[in-house]
């Protein structure tokens, strides 16, 4: 199943107003740039989609931070070959691809041979942490290219399985609740990588990290809107609420530039606040 990626038109119900309007405008100014800031430090770039187009999905990382970057088929991805972890995670989920026929059961994880430092399932094995997708296989049922791609292990994170199976499942059952409400939802997830790291496992001394974060965006609410999420890696029994950030706050933690594409005037203001309800969360 192949379709071009990240071609919003005709995706919207509701007629689009003028602040959208110039969020979109923003953006096709500003494709070439974002485009280019894809090519890893050194000139290298990793594998190209042809039919991925970036768009808010690149995150301004600090210059002193290892990455590859691959775009997948509907995910991109930014790889660190010294943590053997993403540094990010960062996808479109819309409506229309909630359902579909590919399954995770004829998928299994593996490296991915063209990523330097990528882990391998030998790290993972007996390890006692859950191979943690950041993209998750529920958000890739839609094509059967995406859900392999999404076991490669450059999209994998050792994860205590208490989250994986807890509140970090629930935050992935509610992004997929707003995708379907409002058509199309940005997510942008990985570990921390700036607390330090005192556990790794396996040969390759994959990192586990001590929390994990995740930003929501969307780009077609009336004002574009966008709140973070931080969790430990651990069981969580707080509500999802709790664990609520400003998008500022976690670019305080992390060190990245999220959504830099934005005009500031656009920008700064989602990323200083968020409202729980206009989220339905608790």
């Amino acid at each position: 199943m192949t379709k071009r990626r990240y071609s919003y038109r005709g995706r919207v119900e509701r007629p689009i107003r003028s602040l959208r309007a110039v969020v979109l405008i923003a953006l096709a100014v500003v494709l070439t740039v974002v485009a280019i800031s894809a090519i890893r430090p050194g000139g290298e770039q990793g594998r190209v989609n042809p039919d991925f187009d970036p768009g808010w999905l690149i995150v301004s990382l600090p210059t002193d931070i290892p990455q590859h970057q691959v775009n997948y088929i509907g995910f991109h991805v930014s790889f660190n070959p010294q943590m053997h972890v993403p540094n990010y995670v960062a996808w479109e989920l819309t409506r229309g691809e909630l359902d579909g026929e590919a399954s995770r059961s004829r998928t299994s994880f593996q490296p991915d041979p063209d990523v330097p430092g990528c882990a391998t399932a030998d790290d993972y094995r007996h390890s006692g942490f859950d191979r943690g997708h950041m993209v998750p296989a529920a958000d890739m049922k839609w094509s059967a290219r995406a859900m392999a791609d999404c076991h490669y292990l450059t999209n994998i994170v050792p994860q205590d399985h208490s989250l994986n199976s807890g509140r970090w499942n629930s935050l992935e059952q509610k992004c997929r609740t707003l995708a379907q409400r409002d058509s199309a939802l940005v997510v942008i997830c990985g570990p921390v990588l700036t607390d330090r790291i005192v556990r790794t496992i396996g040969d390759s001394r994959v990192a586990v990290p001590e929390r994990f974060f995740k930003v929501l965006f969307e780009p077609y609410a009336e004002t574009p809107r966008a709140v973070a999420f931080i969790m430990p890696n651990r069981a969580v029994p707080d509500p999802l609420g709790s664990l609520a950030v400003t998008v500022d706050q976690l670019e305080e933690i992390t060190g990245y530039d999220f959504f830099s594409t934005l005009p500031d005037s656009i920008e700064n203001q989602m990323e200083a606040t968020f409202n729980l309800r206009e989220w339905g969360i608790r």
